[in-house]
C-alpha cells in the first residue's frame, strides 16, 4: 500500500492568495504552482506587487490546469507500474539523465568523474567524495525543474560534501526555488517505492 500524501486538493477548497517573493536576480514575473496547490509569484527587482498580482490573475487558467495535472500525476503514480513500463522508463532515464547532469555541471563549472543511473529505493541521488554521482531512474517521472534541482543538489556536493548552512547557501545560489522542489519531492516519496 502506497503512503498517502500529506495533503489533498479538493475542488471545493478555497484558493489561497498567492505568495509574492521579490528576487533580485529575476528578470521577469514568474508564477509557480507548488505541489500543494499554493501559488508563488516571483517579482523582479524593478517590479511591483500590483503588477505581479495582475500577472498572476492573467495566468489563472494556466494555474488551474497545473493544479489539475499535478492531481492526475499523483493519482497515476500511486499505481504499481507494469514491468514493461519500468523497463521503458529506465531506458529513458539512461538516455536523458546523464547528459542533463553533465550539461548542468558544465554550466556551474564543475567536473563529474562518473554518472550512474540506479534503482535506489530510498533516495533520489547521491554524490561520492571522488565525484561519482548516482541518479535514481525514477527522476524521469518528475517534472523537469524538480529533476534539475536533484542534479544541482548533487553537483553542489562536489563543492561541499555535507548538508551544512554553507552547502544550502550554494544550493540556494544555484537553484533559488530549491525549497519548492524539496517540498515536491517530499510529497512524492511514494514514487521511490514504485517499480
Amino acid at each position: 500500500m502506497q503512503p498517502s500524501l500529506p495533503f489533498e486538493l479538493r475542488e471545493s477548497q478555497e484558493p489561497r492568495e498567492p505568495e509574492y517573493i521579490r528576487h533580485p536576480r529575476a528578470r521577469r514575473y514568474v508564477v509557480r504552482v507548488r505541489v500543494d496547490g499554493s501559488v508563488r509569484v516571483t517579482i523582479p527587482r524593478w517590479g511591483t506587487k500590483r503588477e505581479a498580482s495582475a500577472f498572476a490573475d492573467s495566468q489563472r487558467a494556466w494555474i488551474d490546469r497545473q493544479r489539475a495535472r499535478m492531481a492526475r500525476e499523483r493519482a497515476v503514480a500511486r499505481e504499481e507500474l507494469p514491468l514493461e513500463v519500468v523497463r521503458a522508463l529506465r531506458t529513458r532515464a539512461l538516455g536523458e539523465l546523464p547528459p542533463r547532469l553533465l550539461q548542468l555541471a558544465s554550466a556551474h563549472g564543475l567536473r563529474v568523474s562518473r554518472v550512474s543511473v540506479r534503482n535506489q529505493k530510498w533516495r533520489w541521488g547521491s554524490c561520492s567524495p571522488n565525484g561519482h554521482i548516482c541518479l535514481n531512474w525514477r527522476l524521469v517521472q518528475v517534472p523537469a525543474w524538480v529533476r534539475d534541482y536533484v542534479m544541482v543538489h548533487e553537483l553542489m556536493h562536489l563543492r561541499r560534501l555535507d548538508h551544512s548552512k554553507a552547502f544550502w547557501k550554494l544550493v540556494a545560489a544555484a537553484f533559488p526555488e530549491y525549497r519548492e522542489a524539496r517540498a515536491w519531492l517530499r510529497a512524492a516519496e511514494y514514487l521511490l517505492a514504485s517499480g
